[in-house]
C-alpha cells in the first residue's frame, strides 16, 4: 500500500536551533503512527512543518502523492490534512457551535456539513450538552474533544495530534483516546505526538523514536515497547 503521508528527509531550523533533521516517516491510508521523544527532540515542529505552520528548511513532504512541502497552512488543510495542535488552540469567545464550525470554514458542500455536525455531535455527546456554552469555559478534557471535534469537522483524512493527553485527568485521557480509536476505525489516518509513551505505542500500529530532530528507532509498535533502549528512556523500566 503506497503511503498516505510521506516525510524524506526533512530538515527545519529557525531562531539559529536546527530542531529537524534529515527526518523520514510515512503513514498508510488509515494508519496509527505514533512520535515520540524527549521534550525538545523535535516532535511538535515536524507536524507543524507537515501541517503548513513552519517552511522546511530542507527535504519533502508529500500527501497522497502530491507535494505538500511548501503549501500554506490553508492550503494543506483543504488537502485533508487535520492538525489539533498542543495546548488545544480552542477559540475561547465563541461558542462550541461555532467553534466546530469554524473547522468547516474550507467547505460549501453544506448538506455534507450538517451531515458531518451530526456525527460529531454522535461521537461527541458532551458536545452537544454544551454547545451554547463558551468554548473557554470547558474543562481541559471539553476542550480537548471540542478541537477534536472541530477537526473532525474539516472531514480530514489524516489527523495530527499533538499531546492530546497534556493536563488532562486520567479518566479524560482514557475517553479522550477512546475517541481518537473509534476516529481511526472509521477510516481517518492519525500522526500522534503524546507524552505517555507508553498509551502512544499501546494506541498505535507503529512508532518512531525521535532524538535531536532525527529518527533513531522506528518498527510495530510491539518492538519499540520490547526494545530496551526505549523501554528504559521512555517506559519508566
Amino acid at each position: 500500500m503506497s503511503a498516505l503521508l510521506a516525510i524524506n528527509r526533512l530538515s527545519v531550523a529557525y531562531g539559529g536551533i536546527h530542531a529537524v533533521r534529515e527526518l523520514s516517516l510515512e503513514v498508510a491510508p488509515g494508519e496509527m503512527v505514533c512520535l515520540i521523544g524527549a521534550n525538545g527532540a523535535g516532535k511538535t515542529t515536524t507536524l507543524k512543518a507537515v501541517s503548513g505552520l513552519l517552511p522546511p528548511h530542507g527535504g519533502s513532504v508529500h500527501f497522497d502523492g502530491q507535494s505538500i512541502t511548501r503549501l500554506p497552512a490553508h492550503e494543506v488543510a483543504r488537502r485533508g490534512l487535520a492538525l489539533v495542535p498542543e495546548g488545544r488552540g480552542v477559540f475561547p469567545r465563541m461558542s462550541v457551535a461555532e467553534n466546530l464550525m469554524m473547522g468547516a470554514y474550507a467547505r460549501r458542500d453544506r448538506a455534507e456539513i450538517a451531515r458531518d455536525l451530526d456525527q460529531v455531535h454522535a461521537l461527541l455527546p458532551r458536545l452537544t450538552e454544551r454547545r451554547a456554552q463558551l468554548a473557554g469555559l470547558l474543562s481541559g478534557g471539553e476542550q480537548q474533544m471540542l478541537a477534536l471535534g472541530r477537526a473532525m469537522m474539516a472531514r480530514p483524512r489524516l489527523l495530527l495530534l499533538d499531546e492530546p493527553s497534556m493536563g488532562l485527568a486520567p479518566l479524560m485521557v482514557q475517553a479522550v483516546f477512546d475517541i481518537i480509536r473509534r476516529i481511526a476505525a472509521g477510516g481517518v489516518a492519525v500522526l500522534l505526538i503524546e507524552q505517555n509513551a507508553h498509551l502512544a505505542l499501546k494506541t498505535c500500529a507503529r512508532g518512531y523514536v525521535l532524538e535531536n530532530g532525527t529518527v533513531t528507532l522506528s518498527g510495530p509498535a510491539a518492538e519499540l515497547s520490547a526494545n530496551p533502549a526505549v523501554r528504559q528512556a521512555y517506559l519508566g523500566d
